[in-house]
């Protein structure tokens, strides 16, 4: 039995790994990298990209190849500029539970510093990579439930993977257990602990804080490796915390509480985008049958209150104009994550005429699930309502392999290339099993510059 979080790091091997727990971070590698491609074309990772390239110079411990992009900088400015670029697409995998996301930080963080190590000389392998991966999303997951459950405040997903990406980078650079601790202990304290409903009621481009949180890890593990000091962290080693390490080694939380994503957009809008489109599919109905659209669900939900965006960031913390956009084109792909389709008068017309109702009981129900129900009316007076859903996506409601591949082709393919796309696919799916040149490949793959345009 494991007796602390800093063992658990020290001492994991990839064979203690399950066999599909490697199945599920094959499956987040290929859909994060797919977000990566389609991320790589916004101004929100075109700045960040620019400002790692001007503020983050590679020093002694070796240059990284920034993220869908090629050039040089440090490893925490290329885990800052990587996370930015995920994030910048809300399409990545994510928790319910957590009320964010690990992935978005975890992978650019570990493939920065693994591109270093290679850069040096080092030998790195598929089942290297497997095994931070693994340790990054299992402590970032428990420590941010620790985080909720002991702070007052909604922080981003930022402030706790920041001590995950932390405890992962310690374990590639060879720290003791009490570096370990250490590294952990720093990010904590220097990672960002900001106010996720703020970007909720206001979004802008600081989104959900992993674009600090990856280079706060990264940088504290570097930090414990040189002595810098910074344990405890209180979501790691607090009494209030205990419950939720308990059961470190014997419960893998990354399995329990992964969740996928179909549509770029704030998962709490998803079950409304699901049910709008089982409500349109259903009943045979073009957007222009509609007259207007109700949709209850969970009170943080009705935040999302954007009716009509003006950049990426607010459609994607919105509820009202995705739904219409669902209604009016079917899906949301590529194709509607453009400027353009912010000035849709088809899209407008149904987002300015739905209703958003903060529904106590599924607000009571929406704690590990995210509860919404939708109703339409259309121009002929008839009421159709569908039933109170949760998203796809989840555990118990699973999207497959077939759709986790589609969605990455229809974000990646053109960016990245259809004969690019494909190496990067297959790749993915046996990444954990690659010998040094084999992850060589897999990570030119994932760090050369992509032609995606700027959104």
């Amino acid at each position: 039995m494991v007796t602390s979080f800093s063992a658990f790091v020290h001492d994991l091997e990839f064979n203690d790994l399950p066999e599909d727990l490697l199945a599920l971070l094959r499956r987040s590698f290929l859909d994060t990298m797919g977000v990566a491609a389609i991320g790589a074309g916004t101004e929100l990772s075109d700045i960040a990209r620019r400002s790692a390239m001007a503020l983050f110079g590679a020093g002694t411990v070796g240059g990284t190849r920034l993220l869908m992009d090629g050039r040089t900088c440090s490893p925490a400015g290329a885990a800052m500029a990587g996370a930015f670029t995920v994030d910048s697409i809300d399409a990545h995998d994510g928790s319910t539970p957590n009320k964010g996301h690990a992935g978005s930080a975890a992978f650019p963080a570990v493939l920065a510093v693994a591109d270093a190590m290679c850069q040096r000389g080092q030998s790195v392998t598929g089942r290297d990579l497997a095994l931070w991966l693994a340790l990054a999303y299992e402590v970032s997951y428990r420590a941010g439930q620790a985080q909720h459950a002991t702070c007052a405040d909604y922080h981003t997903s930022g402030a706790w993977t920041a001590v995950g990406v932390a405890a992962s980078v310690a374990r590639m650079l060879g720290c003791d257990e009490e570096q370990i601790r250490h590294a952990a202990g720093i990010a904590e304290y220097h990672g960002p602990r900001s106010q996720m409903m703020r970007c909720i009621d206001f979004p802008t481009m600081v989104r959900d804080g992993v674009g600090w949180g990856a280079p706060s890890g990264v940088t504290a593990a570097y930090l414990a490796r040189e002595g810098f000091t910074g344990a405890p962290a209180l979501t790691c080693e607090s009494e209030d915390a205990a419950p939720f390490w308990r059961d470190l080694g014997t419960r893998w939380l990354t399995l329990e509480h992964t969740h996928y994503k179909l549509y770029a957009c704030c998962r709490w809008a998803h079950s409304s985008l699901d049910g709008v489109q089982k409500l349109m599919r259903g009943n045979d109905l073009h957007h222009t049958d509609i007259a207007n659209v109700e949709i209850k669900t969970f009170h943080y939900a009705t935040r999302l209150a954007g009716y009509e965006p003006k950049t990426l960031d607010e459609f994607s913390y919105s509820i009202a104009f995705p739904v219409a956009c669902m209604i009016v084109r079917g899906t949301i792909g590529s194709n509607e994550l453009t400027p353009k389709t912010l000035t849709d008068p088809d899209i407008l017309r149904i987002s300015h005429a739905t209703t958003l109702i903060d529904d106590p009981e599924l607000t009571r129900r929406s704690v590990s699930k995210r509860w919404a129900q939708v109703a339409l009316t259309l121009k002929n007076g008839q009421r159709i309502q569908g039933v109170p859903m949760t998203p796809r996506g989840d555990v118990d409601l699973p999207v497959s392999d077939a759709e986790i591949s589609a969605k990455f082709h229809l974000l990646a393919d053109e960016g990245l290339g259809l004969e690019r796309a494909n190496e990067l696919e297959r790749l993915c799916a046996e990444f954990d099993t690659l010998d040094s040149a084999g992850f060589a490949l897999l990570l030119d793959l994932c760090l050369s510059g992509t032609s995606c345009p700027q959104s």
